[in-house]
């Protein structure tokens, strides 16, 4: 059974995705513990389910780096096979990523290369862009430039905003990672 531990910032939908998939054991993973950045609303998904949480504000600390090895503490506490960046929109440092990393994944709203960053839908959509996506990639030191596990696309219509465009990508977003986390734990994916 592959174990880990999911990374939040907001919402949760991408951890409540995760958390539903893995209460059936056929899929091969169990999430273990919820860490978040700030108090997010997500935490409430883990509390249902009745999986850990914990909370590591950057604010708390005199730098990134401090803060940082507290998050690697909490997180390495629960000894994770696998850490996914489930919506947590913090840059991790150097020194986090590469004690974690290949097992270290993250979700993007766009087919990376193209729209890296905070404003992937927004940056799209103002490029006229037909299709965008969906990447789960393996997280490195640059931002949304690790290597890519898994890409979905999504059609971009006519009329689209950004919220109705991010909410349709959101829908691809939770099956792709649900679908690549089970691939990971029955090795059908192997991280490198």
């Amino acid at each position: 059974m592959l174990s880990v531990v999911a990374l939040i910032s907001g919402s949760g939908s991408n951890l409540r995705a995760l958390l539903e998939a893995a209460n059936n054991p056929l899929n091969g993973f169990k999430i273990i513990a919820v860490g978040a950045d700030n108090p997010a609303d997500g935490l409430a998904h883990a509390e249902l389910f009745g999986v850990p949480t914990f909370v590591v504000t950057p604010g708390a600390f005199e730098n990134r780096e401090k803060w940082a090895e507290v998050l690697y503490d909490n997180v390495m506490h629960f000894n994770p096979d696998l850490v996914v960046l489930a919506g947590f929109m913090k840059i991790l440092p150097a020194s986090f990523v590469g004690a974690l990393s290949p097992n270290l994944i993250n979700t993007h709203p766009s087919l990376l290369p193209a729209f890296p960053g905070a404003h992937a839908v927004r940056d799209a959509l103002a490029a006229g862009a037909k299709v965008t996506g969906v990447t789960i990639h393996v997280v490195d030191e640059g931002v949304d430039t690790g290597p890519h596990i898994a890409q979905r696309e999504v059609e971009v219509l006519s009329d689209d905003n950004e919220y109705d465009l991010h909410e349709r990508i959101k829908t691809v977003e939770r099956e792709l990672l649900v679908d690549t986390v089970k691939k990971i734990a029955a090795k059908t994916i192997t991280l490198a």
